[in-house]
């Protein structure tokens, strides 16, 4: 099948000149006269490649339309052709991801140079994507919240730059997946990806772990060992919970980070790598700061573009889309169907996972393998989640009050009433409605509220 082509340029005239020269290469090709049209085209065609003109009079111009390309298509290489560029906006448009910046007048050799490059590392992606899903780092970003459109949004952004990236957030919310969708999308796709758990590592082998050794180094040292650093070179280096890291290991990851330079333990000779650093921790850094826990230089040096994600209690829309998914994967693991009845998945969504989408994976696949029916239903559900899915309050009394956020106590219990009248109901939201006393039309507006998707028609 030929490669194809998404030519995107406001004057017929380049469209027609640049679109018989692709076809005469053995390209097939589809145009867009404007960046509306083009994502239009974008998800109808399913092209390999798009280029793109930067002025585009009225609107929306090249740069807009590439980064909604990234937002939409991250994995498509898009070259950006124009007659009136300056600088400012080649610069621009490299930051948000475009391959190549060609100048008007286009000469044939170089639109089809470029045009076989970006060909060449798209091909080059999609098969280290593939490698990533194999070794489990290319999970989807699963979720229809506003918080998880946003993430993906500043993920497209930030993958294409070489600063560093500090992600935060609770333990199981994902941030691996996170770390290791900036590196397919970055330019060093193509490159490792090296993850190091930094909380995992022993103090008196961290400089060996990140750094290498020479054989003969230290007791036990039989052979050389390349470390972490040197096995990333061109690539990205994933230091997860950064916050766990020793002062001894943190002072010595600052001076790499500052020179570039690395000396195995027992070596003579330094010598430069070339790796983007993404950390990750759930601790609060900042405090761990001003407690004199964690080098300020070093967070400084770590947390130039910041990614926080949201715990899955705050995001409680996503945790239907997330239930498909792991339930399909767990169908293909199992061979054999695995859905969820109507009340099954409210449910689910009244729940306060504190294990996030770590824990949610856990119970899917648990409720998988320990049902007795291809369907899960919502009696299964409560059977498997602590305290069958209950929210708990603190007691009432000085002694043993704990602090709560009111809101949110109040949601979850709500959604809890909520899944329990659909169980009941058997997913039908009228007859909900009425076992609450209240009106159908109130139900489906504290639904939406609260993030909890009506029961579909059939399974889930």
């Amino acid at each position: 099948m030929s490669p194809r082509v998404l030519l995107v340029d406001d004057e017929s005239n380049i469209r027609r000149m640049v679109g018989a020269l692709l076809q005469s290469d053995g390209y097939d090709t589809v145009e867009a006269a404007d960046g509306n049209a083009a994502m239009v085209r974008l998800t109808e065609d399913a092209p390999d490649v798009v280029l793109l003109d930067l002025m585009m009079p009225p609107g929306p111009d090249g740069l807009a339309t590439l980064e909604q390309i990234r937002k939409r298509a991250p994995h498509i290489p898009v070259v950006m052709m124009s007659g009136k560029a300056n600088l400012a906006d080649a610069v621009r448009a490299t930051k948000l991801g475009a391959f190549q910046f060609l100048e008007k007048p286009l000469t044939p050799e170089g639109v089809l140079v470029a045009l076989r490059s970006a060909l060449e590392l798209g091909r080059t992606l999609a098969e280290n994507t593939r490698l990533h899903e194999q070794l489990g780092h290319a999970d989807p970003l699963v979720g229809t919240s506003t918080a998880m459109d946003e993430l993906r949004a500043l993920i497209a952004r930030v993958a294409p730059t070489e600063s560093r990236v500090l992600i935060t957030g609770e333990s199981g919310t994902g941030k691996e997946l996170v770390a290791s969708a900036i590196h397919r999308l970055s330019t060093r796709g193509s490159k490792p990806f090296v993850t190091v758990n930094s909380a995992a590592l022993p103090r008196d082998l961290v400089e060996s772990e990140m750094f290498g050794h020479e054989r003969g180094a230290f007791t036990g040292a039989t052979e050389r060992r390349q470390g972490r650093f040197e096995l990333a070179d061109g690539g990205t280096l994933f230091l997860d919970e950064v916050g766990d890291l020793g002062p001894e290991a943190q002072a010595k990851l600052l001076r790499v980070l500052e020179s570039g330079i690395v000396e195995r333990v027992g070596g003579e000779r330094p010598f430069a790598v070339n790796v983007r650093v993404v950390a990750a921790t759930n601790k609060d850094l900042p405090q761990a700061v001003r407690q004199g826990q964690f080098r300020e230089d070093l967070w400084f040096r770590l947390n130039v573009l910041p990614i926080h994600i949201l715990p899955l209690r705050h995001r409680a829309e996503d945790i239907a889309p997330l239930v498909r998914h792991f339930a399909g994967r767990c169908a293909a693991r199992l061979g054999r169907p695995v859905t969820f009845d109507a009340g099954a998945v409210p449910l689910l969504a009244a729940y306060g996972w504190p294990g996030n989408v770590r824990e949610l994976a856990n119970i899917v696949e648990r409720l998988a393998i320990l049902a007795t029916s291809d369907v899960i239903t919502a009696a299964d559900v409560a059977r498997v989640l602590p305290n069958n899915g209950v929210v708990t309050a603190a007691p009432a009394g000085d002694e043993t009050w704990r602090d709560i956020a009111l809101t949110e106590t109040l949601d979850q219990y709500e959604r809890e009433l909520i899944a329990k009248a659909l169980s009941a109901s058997r997913g039908n939201v009228a007859e909900a409605a009425r076992r609450l006393q209240t009106d159908r039309a109130n139900l489906y507006r504290r639904m939406r509220r609260l993030g909890i998707e009506p029961p579909p028609k059939a399974d889930l």
